[in-house]
């Protein structure tokens, strides 16, 4: 199991994953999933183009995949590079997803751990990751990964909570 960055070489398996999540009716998670996708090498120069220039009201991000052994991507994670006063409000520093079929195997806690590899590479010392109160299995991935719970907030009437993880 590996992170990579996006790659057009992976567009085959990047449509079957999202395919599978639009079969479910689910939200996209992270936030990158929800770009469009008709041109694939468009969408790739994009997510890449992020780790360097920030656009809007979004800063420097890179996105990244997780593949098995056989290429299928199993989740995408997005890491924000700073906490803006919104990311801190909510958002973090973390967001990621699980395509439906491959859930409660341990995919989520090893993607957030290669993530927080990641974040440390660019100098994060303290991740910020949020989640749903309801999201159960995402607050166990994250106190896997060495999260503690800072406080819990309502965004748009939905109950969540914040951790931070010391990346060591």
């Amino acid at each position: 199991m590996k992170l990579v960055e996006p790659t057009v070489e992976l567009e085959e398996q990047y449509l079957d994953m999202l395919a599978e999540w639009h079969q479910t009716g689910e939200d996209l998670i992270p936030f990158p999933l929800k770009y469009d996708h008709s041109d694939f090498p468009a969408l790739v120069q994009k997510l890449l183009k992020f780790k360097t220039v920030s656009e809007g009201d979004f800063v420097c991000n890179s996105t990244f995949w997780l593949l098995t052994e056989d290429n299928t991507i199993v989740g995408v994670s997005n890491l924000r590079h700073e906490l803006t006063e919104k990311l801190l409000a909510d958002g973090g520093h973390i967001g990621y997803g699980v395509r439906p079929s491959h859930r409660r195997k341990g995919y989520a806690t090893k993607m957030l751990e290669l993530t927080l590899i990641e974040a440390k590479k660019i100098g994060i010392e303290k991740a910020l990751v949020c989640c749903d109160t309801e999201n159960v299995a995402s607050a166990k991935t994250i106190t896997a990964n060495g999260g503690v719970l800072w406080k819990d907030y309502l965004v748009d009437g939905v109950k969540s909570q914040k951790y931070w993880i010391e990346i060591a």
